[in-house]
């Protein structure tokens, strides 16, 4: 199992929403408000002196195959929008 982790802009959030609940392949993710730091991400000269930029945070948990499918239509879906993700493998994932 694979972890996929997308961060995405507040004013994206319901989008991003919408078009992950239509996969056929995710039966459900998890989403919460991040923010980022550092001098890789681009920032209003507010986020500059906050030293922060709000961002949302999507995790998903996926078979690898299923992970490369979404990459491959999240970059057909939202080129150039400035989304960041990365994936990751899951040594474990279960309920108790």
């Amino acid at each position: 199992m694979m972890l996929l982790t997308i961060i995405a802009p507040p004013t994206m959030e319901e989008e991003i929403i919408d078009w992950l609940l239509i996969q056929p392949n995710i039966s459900g993710f998890t989403s919460q408000a991040a923010n980022g730091h550092g001098r890789g991400h681009v920032m209003s000269l507010v986020e500059q002196v906050t030293g922060r930029r709000h961002q949302i945070t999507f995790w998903i948990e996926l078979e690898k195959k299923m992970a490369d499918a979404i990459i491959t239509e999240l970059k057909q879906a939202f080129s150039g929008s400035g989304l960041h993700y990365w994936l990751l493998p899951m040594a474990e994932s279960g309920s108790i």
